[in-house]
């Protein structure tokens, strides 16, 4: 492939630290009410099984649906625009998330969040695959996804540090504010020219005014089926990623068990978690992103295998961390591993799916990707998790949200082999995509 030899530019590595920076804004917004979780559900009188609602499938729904339309939109327009117009809208929405007075209230600008944040990804990836080579994208894509820790990270922080100064209220009006700020200078970013398209003009010599004709949504859609028939890697690493999320969603709950269940204060643990967040989440992205291109490259296996080896070591430690005493160093540990674990996801899987993938529907099945985990993943263990700790206190089983996190964290084991066999079918998937291309 020719992109194989093409490197990326300082402008290219610039324009990935903004583009990350604006996923660090996209999960500030999107965590800022797990992080707020024991402010929000006293003082709005929610049940967990609203919370699990808010946080979970009123969203996700939304985010996920919406998500695999603004992928086909990201390989069809101006894709800085696009990015702009999402940031602008879920901005907006965050700050009028700040005036909600119960559960409803919070329920309709959630709903509407979903679909500003569902541009983000897809599009900004899309950019990334047509600025950086096949053998750096796993890099790329890892940089970019530290906004995932370093936003959750951020959303804590904003509890531990701004809210006994502006209240959570405030603390969502002023994230609003900022968000609009960013989404104007994104709006005058020039577009990235297609590398497809432009190597497709080289191979046709064609003018500068013949356009290169782009397929119709059907057509897109078409290829994208195409795709999972021809490539057991590609299905197996989306089925991976799903399982993989069950244990996020329950997450959601965290600060509420912090609080409830071990005994935390809600904003020394928010501070506390927020560090170990932050260190985790970034050390996991860097060494995900590095470590899955390194393995790559030296074992000829596909990414989804060093997720495989990551997961067989990191996964006890993420289980018997949720049953020792909260006063010892292990619990810290564990919790900083669970956001390492959680780093290291990232890079490796969106590079896979990419490069498992023709060029033009790269955005969208980045798209379905993020459909599929945030739809079955996320949400069935955001709402189903809230569901279950309200079952558990109902029928006075105790520690319901250590039970909740633990059933959960065994259901993420599924990923284990579903990684192992995408990674030995990778090569040869991918080497059938490239002989079809040519």
């Amino acid at each position: 492939m020719v992109e194989e030899d093409q490197g990326a530019s300082a402008r290219d590595y610039g324009f990935l630290m903004f583009l990350t920076l604006l996923n660090v804004m996209n999960f500030v917004d999107r965590q800022l009410l797990a992080s707020f979780a024991n402010w929000i559900v006293p003082d709005l009188g929610l049940t967990n099984t609203q919370f699990g609602l808010l946080t979970g499938l009123i969203f996700i729904f939304f985010y996920s649906v919406a998500g695999v339309f603004m992928g086909v939109l990201a390989d069809r327009v101006n894709r800085t625009r696009l990015i702009a117009a999402g940031l602008a809208l879920w901005s907006a929405l965050t700050a009028l998330s700040g005036m909600a007075k119960g559960f409803v209230s919070l329920a309709i600008p959630r709903l509407f969040i979903g679909v500003g944040e569902s541009i983000m990804t897809p599009t900004a990836m899309s950019l990334l695959a047509d600025r950086f080579p096949s053998s750096r994208l796993g890099f790329a894509s890892g940089v970019y996804y530290m906004g995932v820790p370093i936003g959750v990270a951020m959303s804590l922080f904003v509890v531990a540090y701004l809210e006994p100064v502006l209240g959570w209220r405030g603390c969502f009006y002023a994230l609003g504010g900022l968000g609009l700020v960013l989404a104007a200078i994104m709006f005058f970013m020039k577009e990235t020219p297609r590398r497809h398209e432009v190597e497709a003009q080289k191979r046709q010599a064609v003018t500068e005014a013949a356009a290169i004709e782009r397929p119709s949504v059907k057509e897109m859609l078409a290829i994208l089926v195409a795709a999972f028939k021809r490539s057991p890697a590609l299905l197996m690493t989306v089925l991976g990623g799903v399982a993989f999320h069950f244990v996020l969603g329950a997450a959601t709950f965290e600060q509420l068990w912090f609080v409830q269940e071990r005994g935390f204060d809600r904003t020394e643990i928010a501070e506390l978690s927020g560090w170990l967040a932050f260190a985790g989440g970034i050390a996991g992205n860097l060494f995900g992103g590095a470590g899955g291109d390194m393995f790559l490259r030296r074992t000829g296996m596909g990414r989804p295998m060093f997720l495989f080896w990551i997961m067989l070591i990191l996964t006890p430690i993420s289980l018997y961390y949720r049953i020792v005493e909260p006063t010892s160093m292990f619990f810290l540990f564990g919790i900083f591993i669970g956001y390492f674990q959680l780093g290291c996801f990232y890079g490796p899987t969106f590079a896979t799916v990419q490069e498992l993938v023709p060029p033009q529907i790269r955005g969208t099945v980045v798209a379905f990707y993020i459909l599929s985990l945030n739809f079955f993943g996320l949400g069935l263990g955001v709402t189903g998790g809230g569901i279950f700790v309200d079952w558990m206190i109902a029928e006075n089983i105790p520690e319901p949200y250590t039970v909740t996190l633990l059933v959960f964290t065994a259901l993420s084991l599924i990923a284990i082999p579903l990684f192992y066999f995408a990674g030995r079918r990778f090569e040869r998937d991918r080497e059938a995509l490239y002989r079809a291309m040519a």
